[in-house]
């Protein structure tokens, strides 16, 4: 039986809408667009060609993060499942947590990914439960809890680690108690109890 054009396109919206305007041509072709029909679409300009495989909707608005769209389905596997999950420097700026402003972006992968970085990514290796993940717009980012745990333990300069720390602490997104009772190295936990005593005594002030 011949599917209904219209319901094949309202699928494949459906996917790329989750997905920033982004799809696979595995995706495509699970709602019913034969390879013929992609280069047909493709060739027509109704999809934009990324890469081997990715396509992008044309007329889907453009978002604030596509670089870290991108990236994520760089990162995916052979399932197309994304391996990349935006953390550290990277994730503080997408929660507004300090000031810091990233010059490449901090991806987390874990120990069995053997793709190799390329410029303007930095990848760390580490196993990231559900918990410690949330789905945005096209990409996955670690939780404010995690992201300032991943931050305390980097090379971040414990002035940016303060700031981060009192507006998460300031906006309620995290407790002291959870940065605090977290099981760290050393260095680390000591970097967030100072960064904790410092939001505290911000608090104090402005009081």
């Amino acid at each position: 039986m011949k599917s209904d054009p219209r319901e094949t396109e309202r699928a494949l919206m459906e996917i790329a809408g989750e997905q920033g305007g982004y799809f696979t041509a595995a995706q495509a072709l699970s709602v019913g667009y034969t390879y013929r029909q992609q280069n047909y679409h493709k060739n027509r300009g109704n999809w934009l060609y990324i890469d081997h495989g990715l396509y992008r909707l044309r007329n889907y608005p453009e978002g604030e993060h596509e670089d870290l769209i991108r990236w994520s389905f760089w990162s995916r596997n052979r399932c197309g499942e994304f391996q990349a999950t935006v953390s550290h420097d990277t994730a503080l700026a997408i929660h507004d947590l300090g000031d810091v402003m990233p010059g490449r972006v901090h991806l987390t992968v874990s120990s069995g990914f053997r793709k190799k970085a390329p410029g303007g990514c930095i990848l760390h290796t580490a196993g990231l439960d559900s918990y410690d993940i949330e789905h945005h717009h096209g990409f996955n980012v670690t939780t404010p809890l995690r992201t300032l745990l991943d931050a305390a333990g980097s090379p971040l300069s414990q002035d940016l680690l303060d700031g981060a720390v009192r507006d998460a602490l300031r906006r309620g997104i995290v407790r002291a108690k959870q940065l605090l009772s977290a099981e760290l190295p050393k260095e680390a936990q000591k970097r967030l109890r100072t960064s904790v005593e410092v939001s505290e005594r911000v608090e104090i002030v402005r009081a």
